[in-house]
């Protein structure tokens, strides 16, 4: 049965942890520190085989890239030689890892986490979310605290929403449930993102209208907005957002804490406390006040752009800073860190006050790259004097997503970046070489469909829509019409045919690369029954050279400018963008090197961790444990067994129900082909194919659910595999795979 239709299969929450093993995860005694900087000992929390890891360290990158984005300049991670080759030499390198749809910062993120696509933790279109309320269009963002409302007034609606209207459960309970402290360095959606005051304001539900923290964020919103108060308003975003500890029970490092509240958490969650933001964390690991900054691995303190010790902005986390928070959470005793580190390719100036694109190999990129391979460098190297590393920690290391890099090409073609700098101020034919093209939908299909801006007889627009911005657009029209009904489809097919003009090649560029309608938009898991308000109409892949808005583009660029401020586009579908890297190393792990063998995607990451840190699972994992990479020790007996016949099993569900997998893409490109087709007279060749697809959801959804508990029983709940069984399912899925393939054009 397809999961839109039931929600409740693969559901969060089926597979509460018992409290007998809970019991013996925490038990266990911790690591050695050494030498002059000594890490604090994490004596509750011994996990992986024969308890042989004291530290989990999680790096979660943002656009940053194995494969090479110009054939002569070397990539992010080939400038980055001090991490590659610690995930080459120590552990292994996966080089055919895949992102999931739509491809962004949040989605991606928050998939790794979670071990669930978007249609189950709500992020189907991200960074931000658009809603029709009923009389207009809303755009939150998908970034917020992990029980943040994406709706406050009743009925509450949660942003991390699950298909049956559920808060989706939190990543950190694993490892608090077994003892571990958990700290997260702006890893999204585990810290606070706002300092909001109202009734659903962060700083309200986690530490109360009234209390101190309350009191100075307030204060500082009712600072009049000028020069004089800059820095005073910026003072609660530097002090609460950005850092957090999620403590185990009855850890004395959230003692003096707030409670850590997670009301849909399968099994309960009570009695558990964290902290939240600088003010509270930065003497922990400092041992000073507030007041004093933590230090960078590059030796500067740690602030906002004005001066603030804290938090400096989720664009201010250059590996130097994300990487210095993390080695001093480990070493204050929190065993568990998940971190983030901003991209590279951008220009953030002094603690993310500014952004601007870099063209590869361009001089100012090359140095960004060189100061994080310097920071992985000093990070490695304090680990080690810690007693951190290989032999008692599990490092990861991942992206969110790839990029395509929209622009022209420099000025001196030969240039590598690293012997000799790749121009990019050099002007083009009097216009910028590096920058997307920004096209304005609006005026692109006023231009081209003038039918579609036709009034009613109420002087309204028949077609009023919006759209969520991005090379990957989705769009919402006003009222949620069904994807069969004439109004949709004739405004697909328009939107199918537009066309602009390329000032960098000088060429005619057809807009439109693919196209998903709802029933399509299932089959990649973009669509969630959790709020059904905030599903698309369509989504439409495009050309990702383009970025395409209904925001006003600056004077005098009609429909189309090139905005150098942004030159890495994602959320498509090309394979710059979809395939990206993860890499393991430490007890348990397999020292495989670089590989491109085994095919992954981001849901794969969570259960592959927690099969090998002996951790149990609250819920279904839409991926599977990486068993390629892991050792015999490290895995179930029930795993080792037949587990040939289980990475079979697992690869072709891999295919079968990815977003990326060979059937996602083969039947985007069947609704492709239907969706252009027809007229408002005669439909049904669309309708057909609708119907198809809509039956091969209803196949793979029922096969996908039946694979997914074999997997996560074998993995999880100590069930031996029925070879039989499972080579009988792999063939139905091949089987499946090959149809729907077979239909494509």
């Amino acid at each position: 049965m397809p999961r839109a239709s039931h929600p409740t299969l693969r559901r969060f929450g089926s597979l509460v942890a018992s409290s007998a093993l809970a019991t013996t995860l925490m038990l266990g005694v911790g690591g050695a520190a050494v030498a002059a900087r000594s890490a604090a000992d994490p004596s509750d929390c011994s996990l992986g085989p024969n308890g042989a890891v004291k530290h989990v360290i999680y790096v979660q990158f943002d656009n940053t890239h194995f494969r090479r984005d110009m054939p002569n300049v070397p990539s992010d991670l080939e400038q980055m030689p001090n991490l590659l080759n610690f995930m080459k030499d120590n552990g292994t390198l996966l080089t055919n890892d895949h992102t999931i749809l739509i491809s962004h910062t949040a989605g991606g993120i928050l998939s790794s986490l979670t071990g669930v696509y978007p249609d189950r933790h709500g992020q189907i279109v991200s960074n931000s979310n658009v809603r029709f309320n009923g009389s207009g269009f809303q755009f939150p963002s998908s970034f917020g605290y992990w029980t943040d409302p994406v709706v406050a007034a009743a009925p509450t609606v949660p942003n991390m929403v699950t298909p049956d209207g559920k808060n989706a459960p939190a990543p950190s309970v694993p490892y608090t449930r077994a003892g571990c402290d958990f700290g997260a360095v702006a890893t999204a959606n585990t810290v606070l993102e706002n300092t909001g005051t109202g009734a659903s304001g962060d700083m309200t539900k986690v530490f109360g209208t009234g209390s101190p923290q309350w009191n100075e964020a307030e204060a500082a919103r009712l600072l009049p907005n000028t020069p004089a108060n800059a820095k005073a308003k910026a003072q609660p975003q530097a002090d609460f957002v950005g850092f957090a500890i999620h403590c185990a029970q009855g850890s004395a490092t959230c003692a003096s804490g707030q409670a850590d509240v997670l009301p849909d958490e399968p099994g309960g969650y009570a009695g558990y406390k964290g902290m939240f933001g600088a003010q509270e964390i930065d003497p922990l690991l400092t041992g000073q006040p507030a007041t004093t900054a933590v230090t960078g691995l590059d030796g500067r303190p740690i602030t906002d752009a004005r001066g603030n010790p804290g938090f400096p902005g989720f664009d201010g986390l250059s590996a130097a800073v994300s990487l210095a928070y993390t080695a001093e959470m480990q070493e204050a005793g929190v065993p568990v860190t998940f971190s983030y580190i901003s991209d590279a390719h951008d220009n953030h100036g002094t603690a993310g006050n500014i952004h601007v694109a870099y063209g590869p190999g361009s001089a100012g990129y090359v140095a960004q790259l060189k100061a994080y391979d310097d920071a992985f460098g000093a990070f490695f190297n304090r680990l080690a004097t810690d007693g951190i590393s290989k032999s008692n920690t599990m490092f990861v290391f991942t992206v969110d997503e790839g990029d395509h890099f929209a622009g022209s090409q420099p000025a001196n073609s030969g240039c590598d970046g690293i012997t000799i700098a790749c121009d990019w101020d050099t002007l083009q034919n009097g216009h910028p070489r590096v920058g997307e093209l920004n096209g304005n939908i609006d005026t692109l299909l006023f231009q081209q469909h003038p039918e579609l801006f036709a009034l009613n007889a109420a002087g309204q627009p028949i077609f009023d829509f919006t759209v969520h911005g991005d090379d990957a657009p989705t769009f919402y029209l006003s009222g949620n019409p069904s994807q069969t009904a004439t109004h949709t489809r004739d405004f697909e097919r328009a939107a199918a045919t537009l066309t602009t003009h390329n000032p960098y090649t000088g060429n005619t560029d057809s807009l439109m690369v693919a196209m998903a309608d709802r029933a399509e938009m299932k089959l990649l898991h973009m669509y969630t029954t959790g709020d059904l308000l905030r599903d698309p109409t369509f989504a439409f892949f495009a050309d990702p050279n383009y970025f395409l808005t209904d925001f006003n583009l600056p004077a005098g660029c009609g429909a189309l400018c090139i905005n150098p401020l942004f030159a890495w586009n994602h959320g498509d579908i090309q394979p710059e963008i979809a395939e990206t890297w993860l890499g393991f190393v430490g007890p348990g792990i397999r020292n495989l090197g670089q590989t491109a063998d085994v095919w992954t995607d981001h849901t794969d990451v969570r259960p592959t961790m927690l099969v090998d840190l002996g951790l149990p699972t609250s819920y279904d994992n839409d991926g599977r444990a990486i068993t390629e990479v892991l050792n015999g020790s490290a895995v179930p007996h029930e795993v080792n067994l037949h587990r040939g016949v289980l990475q079979q099993l697992g690869a072709a569900y891999k295919q079968l129900d990815a977003p990326f997998g060979r059937l996602a893409m083969a039947s985007l490109k069947v609704s492709t082909a239907g969706m252009v087709t027809g007229t408002a007279l005669d439909d049904s060749a669309y309708t057909a194919l609708d119907a198809q697809l809509a039956t091969w959801l209803s196949q793979r959804d029922a096969l996908a659910n039946e694979i997914s508990a074999v997997i996560n029983d074998a993995q999880f709940n100590g069930t031996a595999l029925d070879v039989h069984q499972a080579m009988d399912l792999a063939t139905q899925a091949n089987a499946l795979i090959a149809e729907v393939e077979a239909a494509a054009p």
